[in-house]
């Protein structure tokens, strides 16, 4: 790939390392450390999620107004900003501010970064360099999190304050590796039009394919990302009889997964279709949950075992959407609406994101965690069939990871 897309993620590898450093203790931090109620501890830390609904959509009208480099070094700053204030929160609506001005920012951050990514390299390279992304992305969060587990002490304020600066610091030093891409993530050359030319959220959303794109993502992180991080540790502590440590023990070994399989996986991928792969995700998660379900039925060393093979599991299935999805979306993204086509699709995480924590608290609170698992594991299958559907409404070009496809 070019020196451009090195760069980029040379920056996103360092930025993830802040993240990996308080990327699990905000809550905790905001309760123990800083004495606030845990109800509003935990509303601060949705309020991140909220804050993201306003940024997603303002990110895309930014990058293709001034640039997607422009526009994620905004992000960056307004990110690192909001992280900063966390580590002086002295009451609550310090905590609520400044966790929403880093919600926002990062809320900027994610769409800039893949517009700028999808134009550093050829449309046959986006499945690589997001599949290295999301290996560096997993890596960082690994770096950041044994570094915090080094430091951090619940009976020391400012060891805390030390991960929160470490984390902005990390964001602000990004900034001058972007500045070293000039020309690079530029708006559009041609003018934006008038009239029903103008770009707008509403032509977007007149591209049947990607509204597809849309509705097929909002059900991965439902049924994928937004549920192993919020019913997963919920049933494996509590039903499961896990431990915390052993917990930690198998969302490490997610990390690693990830790490290690990302560049297998590409080179496998590679040649074949992204809906195929799309359908393979589904498939593997929906293992996952039934590994779950069977894990909590055991006690012990094998419970711990089981939940880590479906850590595992998970992470396998991670690695077939970095290489497929957003790269699609970029491929069917014209250059003067890239921005509001990535901000489109971080708004459908985002949305995923506030879904499943919701839906899953309500199932495992009145204790039907059974029919919760069993309930994503049908909507693995639907999902399968809806990506089995978008193959026949885009361009069989577009449906091929980095390259032709393979007889």
């Amino acid at each position: 790939m070019p020196r451009q897309a090195w760069i980029v993620l040379g920056g996103d590898l360092l930025s993830a390392i802040g993240s990996g450093l308080t990327l699990p203790f905000l809550v905790v931090y905001l309760h123990r450390v800083r004495g606030l109620d845990l109800e509003l501890a935990g509303a601060a830390l949705a309020t991140i999620a909220l804050a993201a609904l306003v940024g997603n959509p303002i990110a895309g009208l930014l990058v293709d107004r001034f640039g997607s480099r422009k526009t994620l070094m905004i992000g960056l700053l307004v990110a690192a900003t909001g992280t900063a204030g966390i580590a002086f929160v002295t009451a609550p609506w310090h905590a609520f501010v400044a966790t929403a001005t880093t919600g926002f920012g990062r809320a900027i951050i994610w769409p800039a970064q893949d517009s700028l990514l999808a134009v550093t390299v050829s449309s046959e390279q986006r499945s690589s360099v997001f599949a290295v992304r999301h290996a560096t992305l997993n890596t960082g969060f690994g770096i950041g999190g044994l570094i915090a587990a080094s430091v951090v002490d619940f009976d020391s304020t400012m060891s805390f304050q030390a991960l929160y600066l470490l984390d902005a610091a990390s964001s602000v030093l990004f900034v001058p590796l972007l500045l070293a891409l000039r020309g690079i993530g530029a708006r559009a050359a041609a003018e934006p039009g008038q009239g029903a030319d103008a770009p707008r959220y509403r032509t977007v959303l007149r591209d049947p394919a990607f509204r597809r794109v849309l509705v097929l993502t909002v059900l991965l992180c439902l049924v994928g990302y937004g549920s192993f991080n919020a019913a997963f540790p919920a049933f494996a502590t509590g039903p499961g009889g896990i431990s915390a440590a052993a917990l930690g023990i198998a969302f490490a070994v997610n990390t690693l997964a990830v790490s290690l399989l990302q560049l297998p996986v590409l080179r496998l991928a590679h040649g074949h279709r992204r809906t195929g792969a799309v359908m393979l995700v589904f498939s593997l998660w929906a293992t996952t949950w039934v590994v779950t379900l069977l894990a909590g039925e055991l006690n012990g060393t094998a419970a711990v075992a089981l939940f880590a093979g479906a850590a595992a599991i998970f992470a396998l299935g991670e690695t077939f959407i970095s290489p497929a999805v957003p790269p699609l979306v970029n491929d069917l993204a014209p250059d003067r609406l890239r921005g509001r086509y990535n901000a489109l699709y971080t708004l459908a995480w985002t949305t995923g994101f506030i879904l499943a924590p919701l839906i899953a608290g309500v199932a495992l609170g009145a204790g039907r965690a059974t029919a919760f698992f069993l309930g994503l594991i049908a909507a693995c299958g639907v999902g399968a069939l809806a990506a089995m559907r978008l193959r026949a409404n885009i361009p069989a070009e577009l449906d091929v990871v980095g390259g032709p496809a393979r007889e």
